[in-house]
C-alpha cells in the first residue's frame, strides 16, 4: 500500500522515443510529473498480474494520456484476465482518444515492445497468475564504411543500409549483410515482483544488465510471511540476481512494515553488492557497450 514518504512501485522505460510503463497502481502518475518524461509517448504498458496494486492506476493515467494529446493506439501486455479487468477500469475511462489493443499473453510469450526492444515472460510464483518480463534491446552489427566505399554506396544511402534495407545501385543490389559484420552484444532488463523465487524467472532473467526486483520482506525473520504471500526477502531476491549473473540490481516493493529499506541493504550487498534501494525517482540508464551506469 503507498506509504506518506513512498508511492506504489512502478517502473518507467524510456527507449527511442517511446514510453513503456510496467505496472500502474494507485496514483503512479503523481510522481512521474516530477520527472518531465510527459505522457503522450506512452506506447505500451506491461502488466506483472491484476492486484489493485499493480493496476488501479489506470483509469486516470489514461485521462492524462488523453489530454495530452496522443491519438496513436497504445498496447497493453498481461496475463490471462487483463481484458475483463481494463474493461472494468475503464468504465470511468470510457472516452479517449486513443484505441488500446489489449494482449493477454502467457509463460514463454515472446513479443515486440516500442522503441526496437523485444519482450520475453515467464511465469512467478504468486497467489494469482503472474508474469516477470524480460526486455532486449539489439544492438546493430558493426558498419564497415570502407567496404561500403569500396561498394560504391554514396553516404546519403548508408543509414538505410545500416537500419537492415537493401538497397540498389546502378542496377547492382547491395544487401546489408555486405557491410554490417561482427554481432554485438545489446542490452537487457528483466521486472520481477509479486513472486516467490522461481527457476523460470532466473533463466530468463540470465545475463541482463539490470533486474528490477520485488523485495517485499527486508529480514529473514519474515521469511514465513513471505512464504505464506508469495512475496521474497532482501536475501532471496539478491540470491536469485547471482544466480541469474545480473549486471545490477534495484529492490522494490516494500511492505508497509519496511519503513526505511535501506538500513537492511547490507543484507543484500552481503550476496550481491551491486545494489539499489528502490526509491521514488531512481533512475539508471543502459548504453551499449557498457551496460548499466546510474543516473542523478
Amino acid at each position: 500500500m503507498p506509504l506518506p514518504h513512498r508511492w506504489l512501485s512502478s517502473l518507467l522505460v524510456r527507449s527511442s522515443r517511446s514510453l513503456v510503463l510496467f505496472d500502474c497502481g494507485e496514483g503512479t502518475q503523481i510522481p512521474w510529473r516530477t520527472y518531465g518524461w510527459g505522457f503522450k509517448r506512452v506506447d505500451a504498458i506491461c502488466l506483472t498480474h491484476l492486484h489493485a496494486d499493480h493496476v488501479a492506476g489506470l483509469p486516470g493515467l489514461f485521462h492524462t494520456i488523453a489530454n495530452s494529446g496522443r491519438t496513436e493506439p497504445m498496447h497493453i501486455y498481461g496475463p490471462p484476465g487483463t481484458v475483463d479487468v481494463v474493461r472494468g477500469l475503464r468504465c470511468i475511462a470510457p472516452d479517449l482518444p486513443y484505441p488500446i489493443a489489449i494482449h493477454e499473453i502467457e509463460g514463454g510469450a515472446s513479443f515486440d515492445l516500442p522503441g526496437g526492444m523485444r519482450g520475453t515472460v515467464a511465469w512467478g510464483d504468486h497467489r494469482i497468475p503472474c508474469l516477470a518480463y524480460r526486455c532486449d534491446l539489439p544492438r546493430q552489427p558493426r558498419f564497415d564504411p570502407g567496404q561500403a566505399e569500396m561498394l560504391g554506396v554514396p553516404r546519403a544511402l548508408w543509414s538505410n543500409l545500416q537500419r537492415g534495407e537493401a538497397i540498389e545501385i546502378d542496377g547492382r543490389n547491395i544487401l546489408p549483410e555486405m557491410v554490417l559484420h561482427d554481432e554485438r552484444k545489446g542490452v537487457s532488463f528483466g521486472f520481477a515482483t509479486d513472486t516467490r523465487p522461481a527457476q523460470a524467472i532466473v533463466d530468463l532473467v540470465q545475463g541482463v544488465n539490470l533486474l528490477v526486483s520485488e523485495a517485499t520482506y527486508a529480514l529473514d525473520e519474515h521469511m514465513e510471511q513471505a512464504r505464506q504471500n508469495k512475496h521474497m526477502t532482501f536475501r532471496e531476491a539478491a540470491t536469485m540476481a547471482r544466480e541469474a549473473a545480473a549486471g545490477h540490481l534495484w529492490l522494490t516493493h516494500f511492505s508497509p512494515r519496511v519503513s526505511d529499506p535501506g538500513t537492511s541493504r547490507d543484507t543484500a550487498a552481503g550476496i550481491f553488492p551491486a545494489v539499489d534501494i528502490g526509491y521514488s525517482g531512481l533512475q539508471g540508464t543502459l548504453k551499449f557497450g557498457r551496460g548499466y551506469e546510474p543516473l542523478g
